[in-house]
Parts: structure tokens; C-alpha cells; sequence
């Protein structure tokens, strides 16, 4: 069984302004409780083909993995996918216009294996969690910004 956890919010800020920040990888320790660090394995800015090292801690392990970008529309889509890690993810962040704010989208999908595969409804539910209050947080960082 994979994992595929949507979760969406408005943010009162330009589609510019929300992309240009969240689709930074280098942001992502800020508005991400579980992400620790982000180290660039190519120079930024983000483009196709860029690399990145995280480090996060989710259901109380330590986690490292390397995000490829895969796909950058730029101000409406973002996709990384896991090069290395525990289990293959694919992370796609979209934004679009909505009224005078930006609705943004966070879905993360996987396919685990062995025991993360068994606690894959587990991990699906954390997951859920963990995000909606990541886009929440990411919310308040830029409208108190605005």
C-alpha cells in the first residue's frame, strides 16, 4: 500500500511571493516542523535537475534523503523526488491564484517497503498531520511578512 496525502491552504500573499519561498528548498527548515536541515548538493536556484540533502525527524526517527527536482513550472508547480532514502517519495507543491491570496497545494506520495510498507495507513495519517500544520505555519511566516 503507498501513502498519498494532499493537503491545501490559502495564503494571503501574491502567487509570486508564496512560490518563490516555499518552492526554495533552502526555506523548507523554517516552515517545516520535521525538516532539521536542507544542504544543496547542486548551486542553487531551483531548476530541473537540482539536488538537495534533508535531514528530518518523522515518528520519532531521524531520516536523510536526497530530493531531485523533477518538474518546475515556475509561480505553479514544484516536484522533488527522493534520488536517496528510506523509501521513494515524490513531493509536488502547486500554486494558483485564489481571490487576492495564492491557494497552495502540498502532495506527497510513496511507495514504501518491508516494515514502512505494513505501517504505510500509519504513516499516511502522520503524514496528514504533520503537513497541515507545515502549510499552517508556512501561512503565518508570510502574511506576517506581508
Amino acid at each position: 500500500m503507498g501513502v498519498d496525502v494532499l493537503v491545501e491552504t490559502t495564503i494571503a500573499r501574491p502567487v509570486a511571493e508564496v512560490a518563490a519561498y516555499a518552492g526554495d528548498p533552502g526555506n523548507a527548515p523554517e516552515w517545516y516542523a520535521n525538516i532539521a536541515s536542507v544542504k544543496w548538493r547542486t548551486e542553487p536556484p531551483v531548476t530541473v535537475g537540482s539536488e538537495m540533502d534533508f535531514v528530518a525527524r518523522f515518528l520519532g526517527r531521524t531520516l536523510a534523503y536526497t530530493y531531485r527536482v523533477t518538474d518546475l513550472v515556475p509561480g505553479e508547480r514544484l516536484t522533488m523526488e527522493t534520488a536517496q532514502g528510506p523509501f521513494p517519495m515524490r513531493t509536488t507543491y502547486t500554486w494558483e491564484a485564489a481571490g487576492d491570496g495564492t491557494r497552495m497545494t502540498l502532495r506527497n506520495t510513496g511507495s514504501p517497503s518491508g516494515f514502512s510498507r505494513v505501517a504505510a495507513p500509519v504513516m499516511e495519517a502522520a503524514m496528514r498531520r504533520a503537513t497541515t500544520k507545515d502549510l499552517a505555519r508556512l501561512k503565518g511566516i508570510l502574511e506576517r511578512r506581508g
